[in-house]
């Protein structure tokens, strides 16, 4: 098991619908929020992180390649 599983492991045993969103930057590495539904919920998930890309636009930043900002 790899340590970037951690967050994904117990929703997968579970059975349960998930998606992973962009939602910014902190220190200028890229952060994303795991949404978790109900049992057989997929469309709603889907839904509301297609939503909140939609109102945020966090998903068409990108990050600078080199300490001056530069890509």
């Amino acid at each position: 098991m790899y340590l970037g599983d951690i967050c994904t492991i117990p929703v997968n045993l579970a059975g349960l619908p998930a998606v992973s969103v962009p939602c910014g930057f902190v220190d200028g590495l890229p952060v994303g929020m795991q949404l978790i539904g109900k049992p057989f919920a997929d469309t709603q998930i889907l839904q509301i992180a297609w939503a909140y890309q939609k109102v945020t636009k966090h998903h068409e930043a990108r990050p600078a390649l080199t300490e001056e900002g530069g890509r």
